[in-house]
């Protein structure tokens, strides 16, 4: 029987080594142990991690995921489709809503926008200078949406709609894991926050260069990390935040609250 060990797995799925414990933390992929301590994975483990891959694809909750290769696992692929059909059907519907309240909301910005292409008034801005939306509009123009919870997402935490993902494998993915550990390592202290960690440094301007171009090099490959550095003359401090499925990733990649 074929068997994988964690390295040999990743190079042969394309799915890094940090994915790969965290689907395992998630219950999605079954690890046995040698008696060294080493992953060692099953020879059915790529074909796992295709399903995984292809259910992510599909908008699927961890979840629902989890729950769909326990019904895998029971060898009848009817009884796989009878479960994700209902899955899918809720991610048409919930898919529909979203065009039809981006279609509304695209009317709305451009009639906005017809709006603030026309001359504009003299002096200061006024209730009927088109610049404020808020009021009631004209009978014939576009009417104001609301999108739903899922599309409200401030620009700022835009790296909560991102999926989890990472493009690095193999060597890139080991030396960049190796090169957040050896600058975590420095940290004087690490602090729980929401979504995440934050990490105080001794203050200093080379380090808080070298913490902001790994920074960005990290979102480069993983944009669902968001990042926030603050220096000041006595104090260095790392803010790293992401979504609730790359919890083994920041935990792998920063380390674990003190």
């Amino acid at each position: 029987m074929t068997t994988y060990r964690i390295s040999q797995l990743a190079e042969r799925s394309g799915v890094p080594a940090t994915t790969l414990r965290f689907y395992e933390d998630a219950g999605l992929l079954p690890a046995d142990r040698t008696p060294s301590g080493y992953r060692m994975y099953g020879e059915d483990a790529v074909e796992r991690l295709a399903f995984i891959s292809s259910a992510k694809l599909l908008g699927l909750a961890l979840e629902e995921i989890r729950e769909l290769l326990d019904v895998r696992e029971e060898g009848v692929c009817a009884s796989v489709r009878a479960r994700m059909l209902p899955l899918v059907a809720d991610r048409i519907a919930e898919t529909d809503g979203r065009i039809a309240e981006l279609r509304a909301f695209c009317a709305h910005l451009a009639g906005v926008h017809a709006e603030l292409s026309g001359p504009a008034p003299a002096g200061a801005c006024g209730p009927e200078c088109g610049c404020t939306t808020t009021g009631t509009p004209a009978a014939a123009g576009p009417v104001p949406i609301e999108l739903s919870p899922t599309r409200r997402t401030p620009a700022a935490e835009a790296w909560r709609e991102v999926p989890v993902a990472c493009t690095l494998g193999g060597a890139e993915l080991d030396e960049r894991t190796e090169q957040w550990r050896v600058l975590a390592g420095k940290a004087e202290r690490r602090e729980e926050i929401p979504d995440g960690l934050k990490l105080s440094f001794p203050a200093g301007a080379e380090l808080a260069g070298e913490l902001a171009a790994l920074a960005a090099a990290e979102q480069g490959c993983c944009a669902f990390f968001d990042f926030t550095l603050h220096l000041t003359p006595t104090a260095l401090q790392l803010e790293v935040r992401a979504p609730e499925a790359a919890a083994g990733m920041l935990a792998d990649l920063f380390g674990a609250a003190a």
